[in-house]
């Protein structure tokens, strides 16, 4: 990892230390749209699916419960989130279908974590929001899909429906967690397409408080 990938290892590791331990409880309330992200991988059997930003491994677990003939990785760049994560699922007795790794999200080798052949379905729930290099990271995503595979996120939007009172106090409530709602994210999405040969959708849901898209690789 270079030295501003290991600066932001650091950075999450000591921002996550304490709030591992609570976040799933305290994040249920305000992730929004990222059970119905699961709800739609459609992964069937033999799929292999993989989440970048894994964090707890939460969404791992639901994933895995609601498919279980499919294939799971966790990717996270925390240490610390990913020793809470393997706690999780091996008490959801789920480890011989979840396999997790530490890893930079703009530089994780697809082919090694999924056999050579890529992903089925490729998954990022409120991630791109907390990574400096957003795009690389989802286009690093992207290109680890398999033929036919499909990349799914949902992040928060920019609230253009909402006060703007509480775009600010939610903006400035993110921002201590070093969270960032990425205005550029639609122009990313279509952009990644372009360059990648996928298809692309994108769209604003509850009011702009989340952002969804999809985009898809050609069997």
């Amino acid at each position: 990892m270079t030295t501003a990938v290991l600066g932001h290892a650091a950075a999450m590791d000591r921002i996550y230390r304490r709030q591992r331990h609570v976040y799933d409880l305290t994040r249920k309330y305000y992730l929004l749209g990222r059970d119905a992200l699961i709800a739609g991988l459609d992964a069937g059997p033999g799929a292999r699916v993989l989440e970048v930003g894994c964090g707890t491994g939460r969404n791992l677990i639901v994933a895995a419960r609601a498919f279980p003939a499919a294939r799971f990785t966790g990717l996270d760049i925390s240490a610390a989130m990913l020793a809470t994560a393997r706690a999780n699922i091996a008490r959801a007795g789920l480890s011989e279908r979840i396999d997790l790794v530490q890893a930079d999200a703009t530089a994780f080798d697809a082919a090694a974590l999924s056999g050579g052949a890529g992903f089925d379905r490729v998954f990022l729930s409120y991630t791109v929001s907390m990574i400096p290099d957003w795009q690389a990271a989802l286009a690093q995503a992207a290109r680890a899909l398999a033929p036919g595979g499909r990349l799914d996120l949902v992040d928060f939007g920019q609230q253009e429906g909402l006060p703007p009172t509480f775009r600010r106090a939610l903006f400035a409530w993110l921002d201590r967690f070093d969270v960032t709602p990425r205005a550029g994210l639609p122009a990313a999405v279509a952009a990644i397409a372009a360059a990648e040969g996928l298809t692309s959708d994108w769209s604003s849901t509850r009011r702009g408080y989340a952002w969804t898209a999809r985009l898809a690789r050609g069997a």
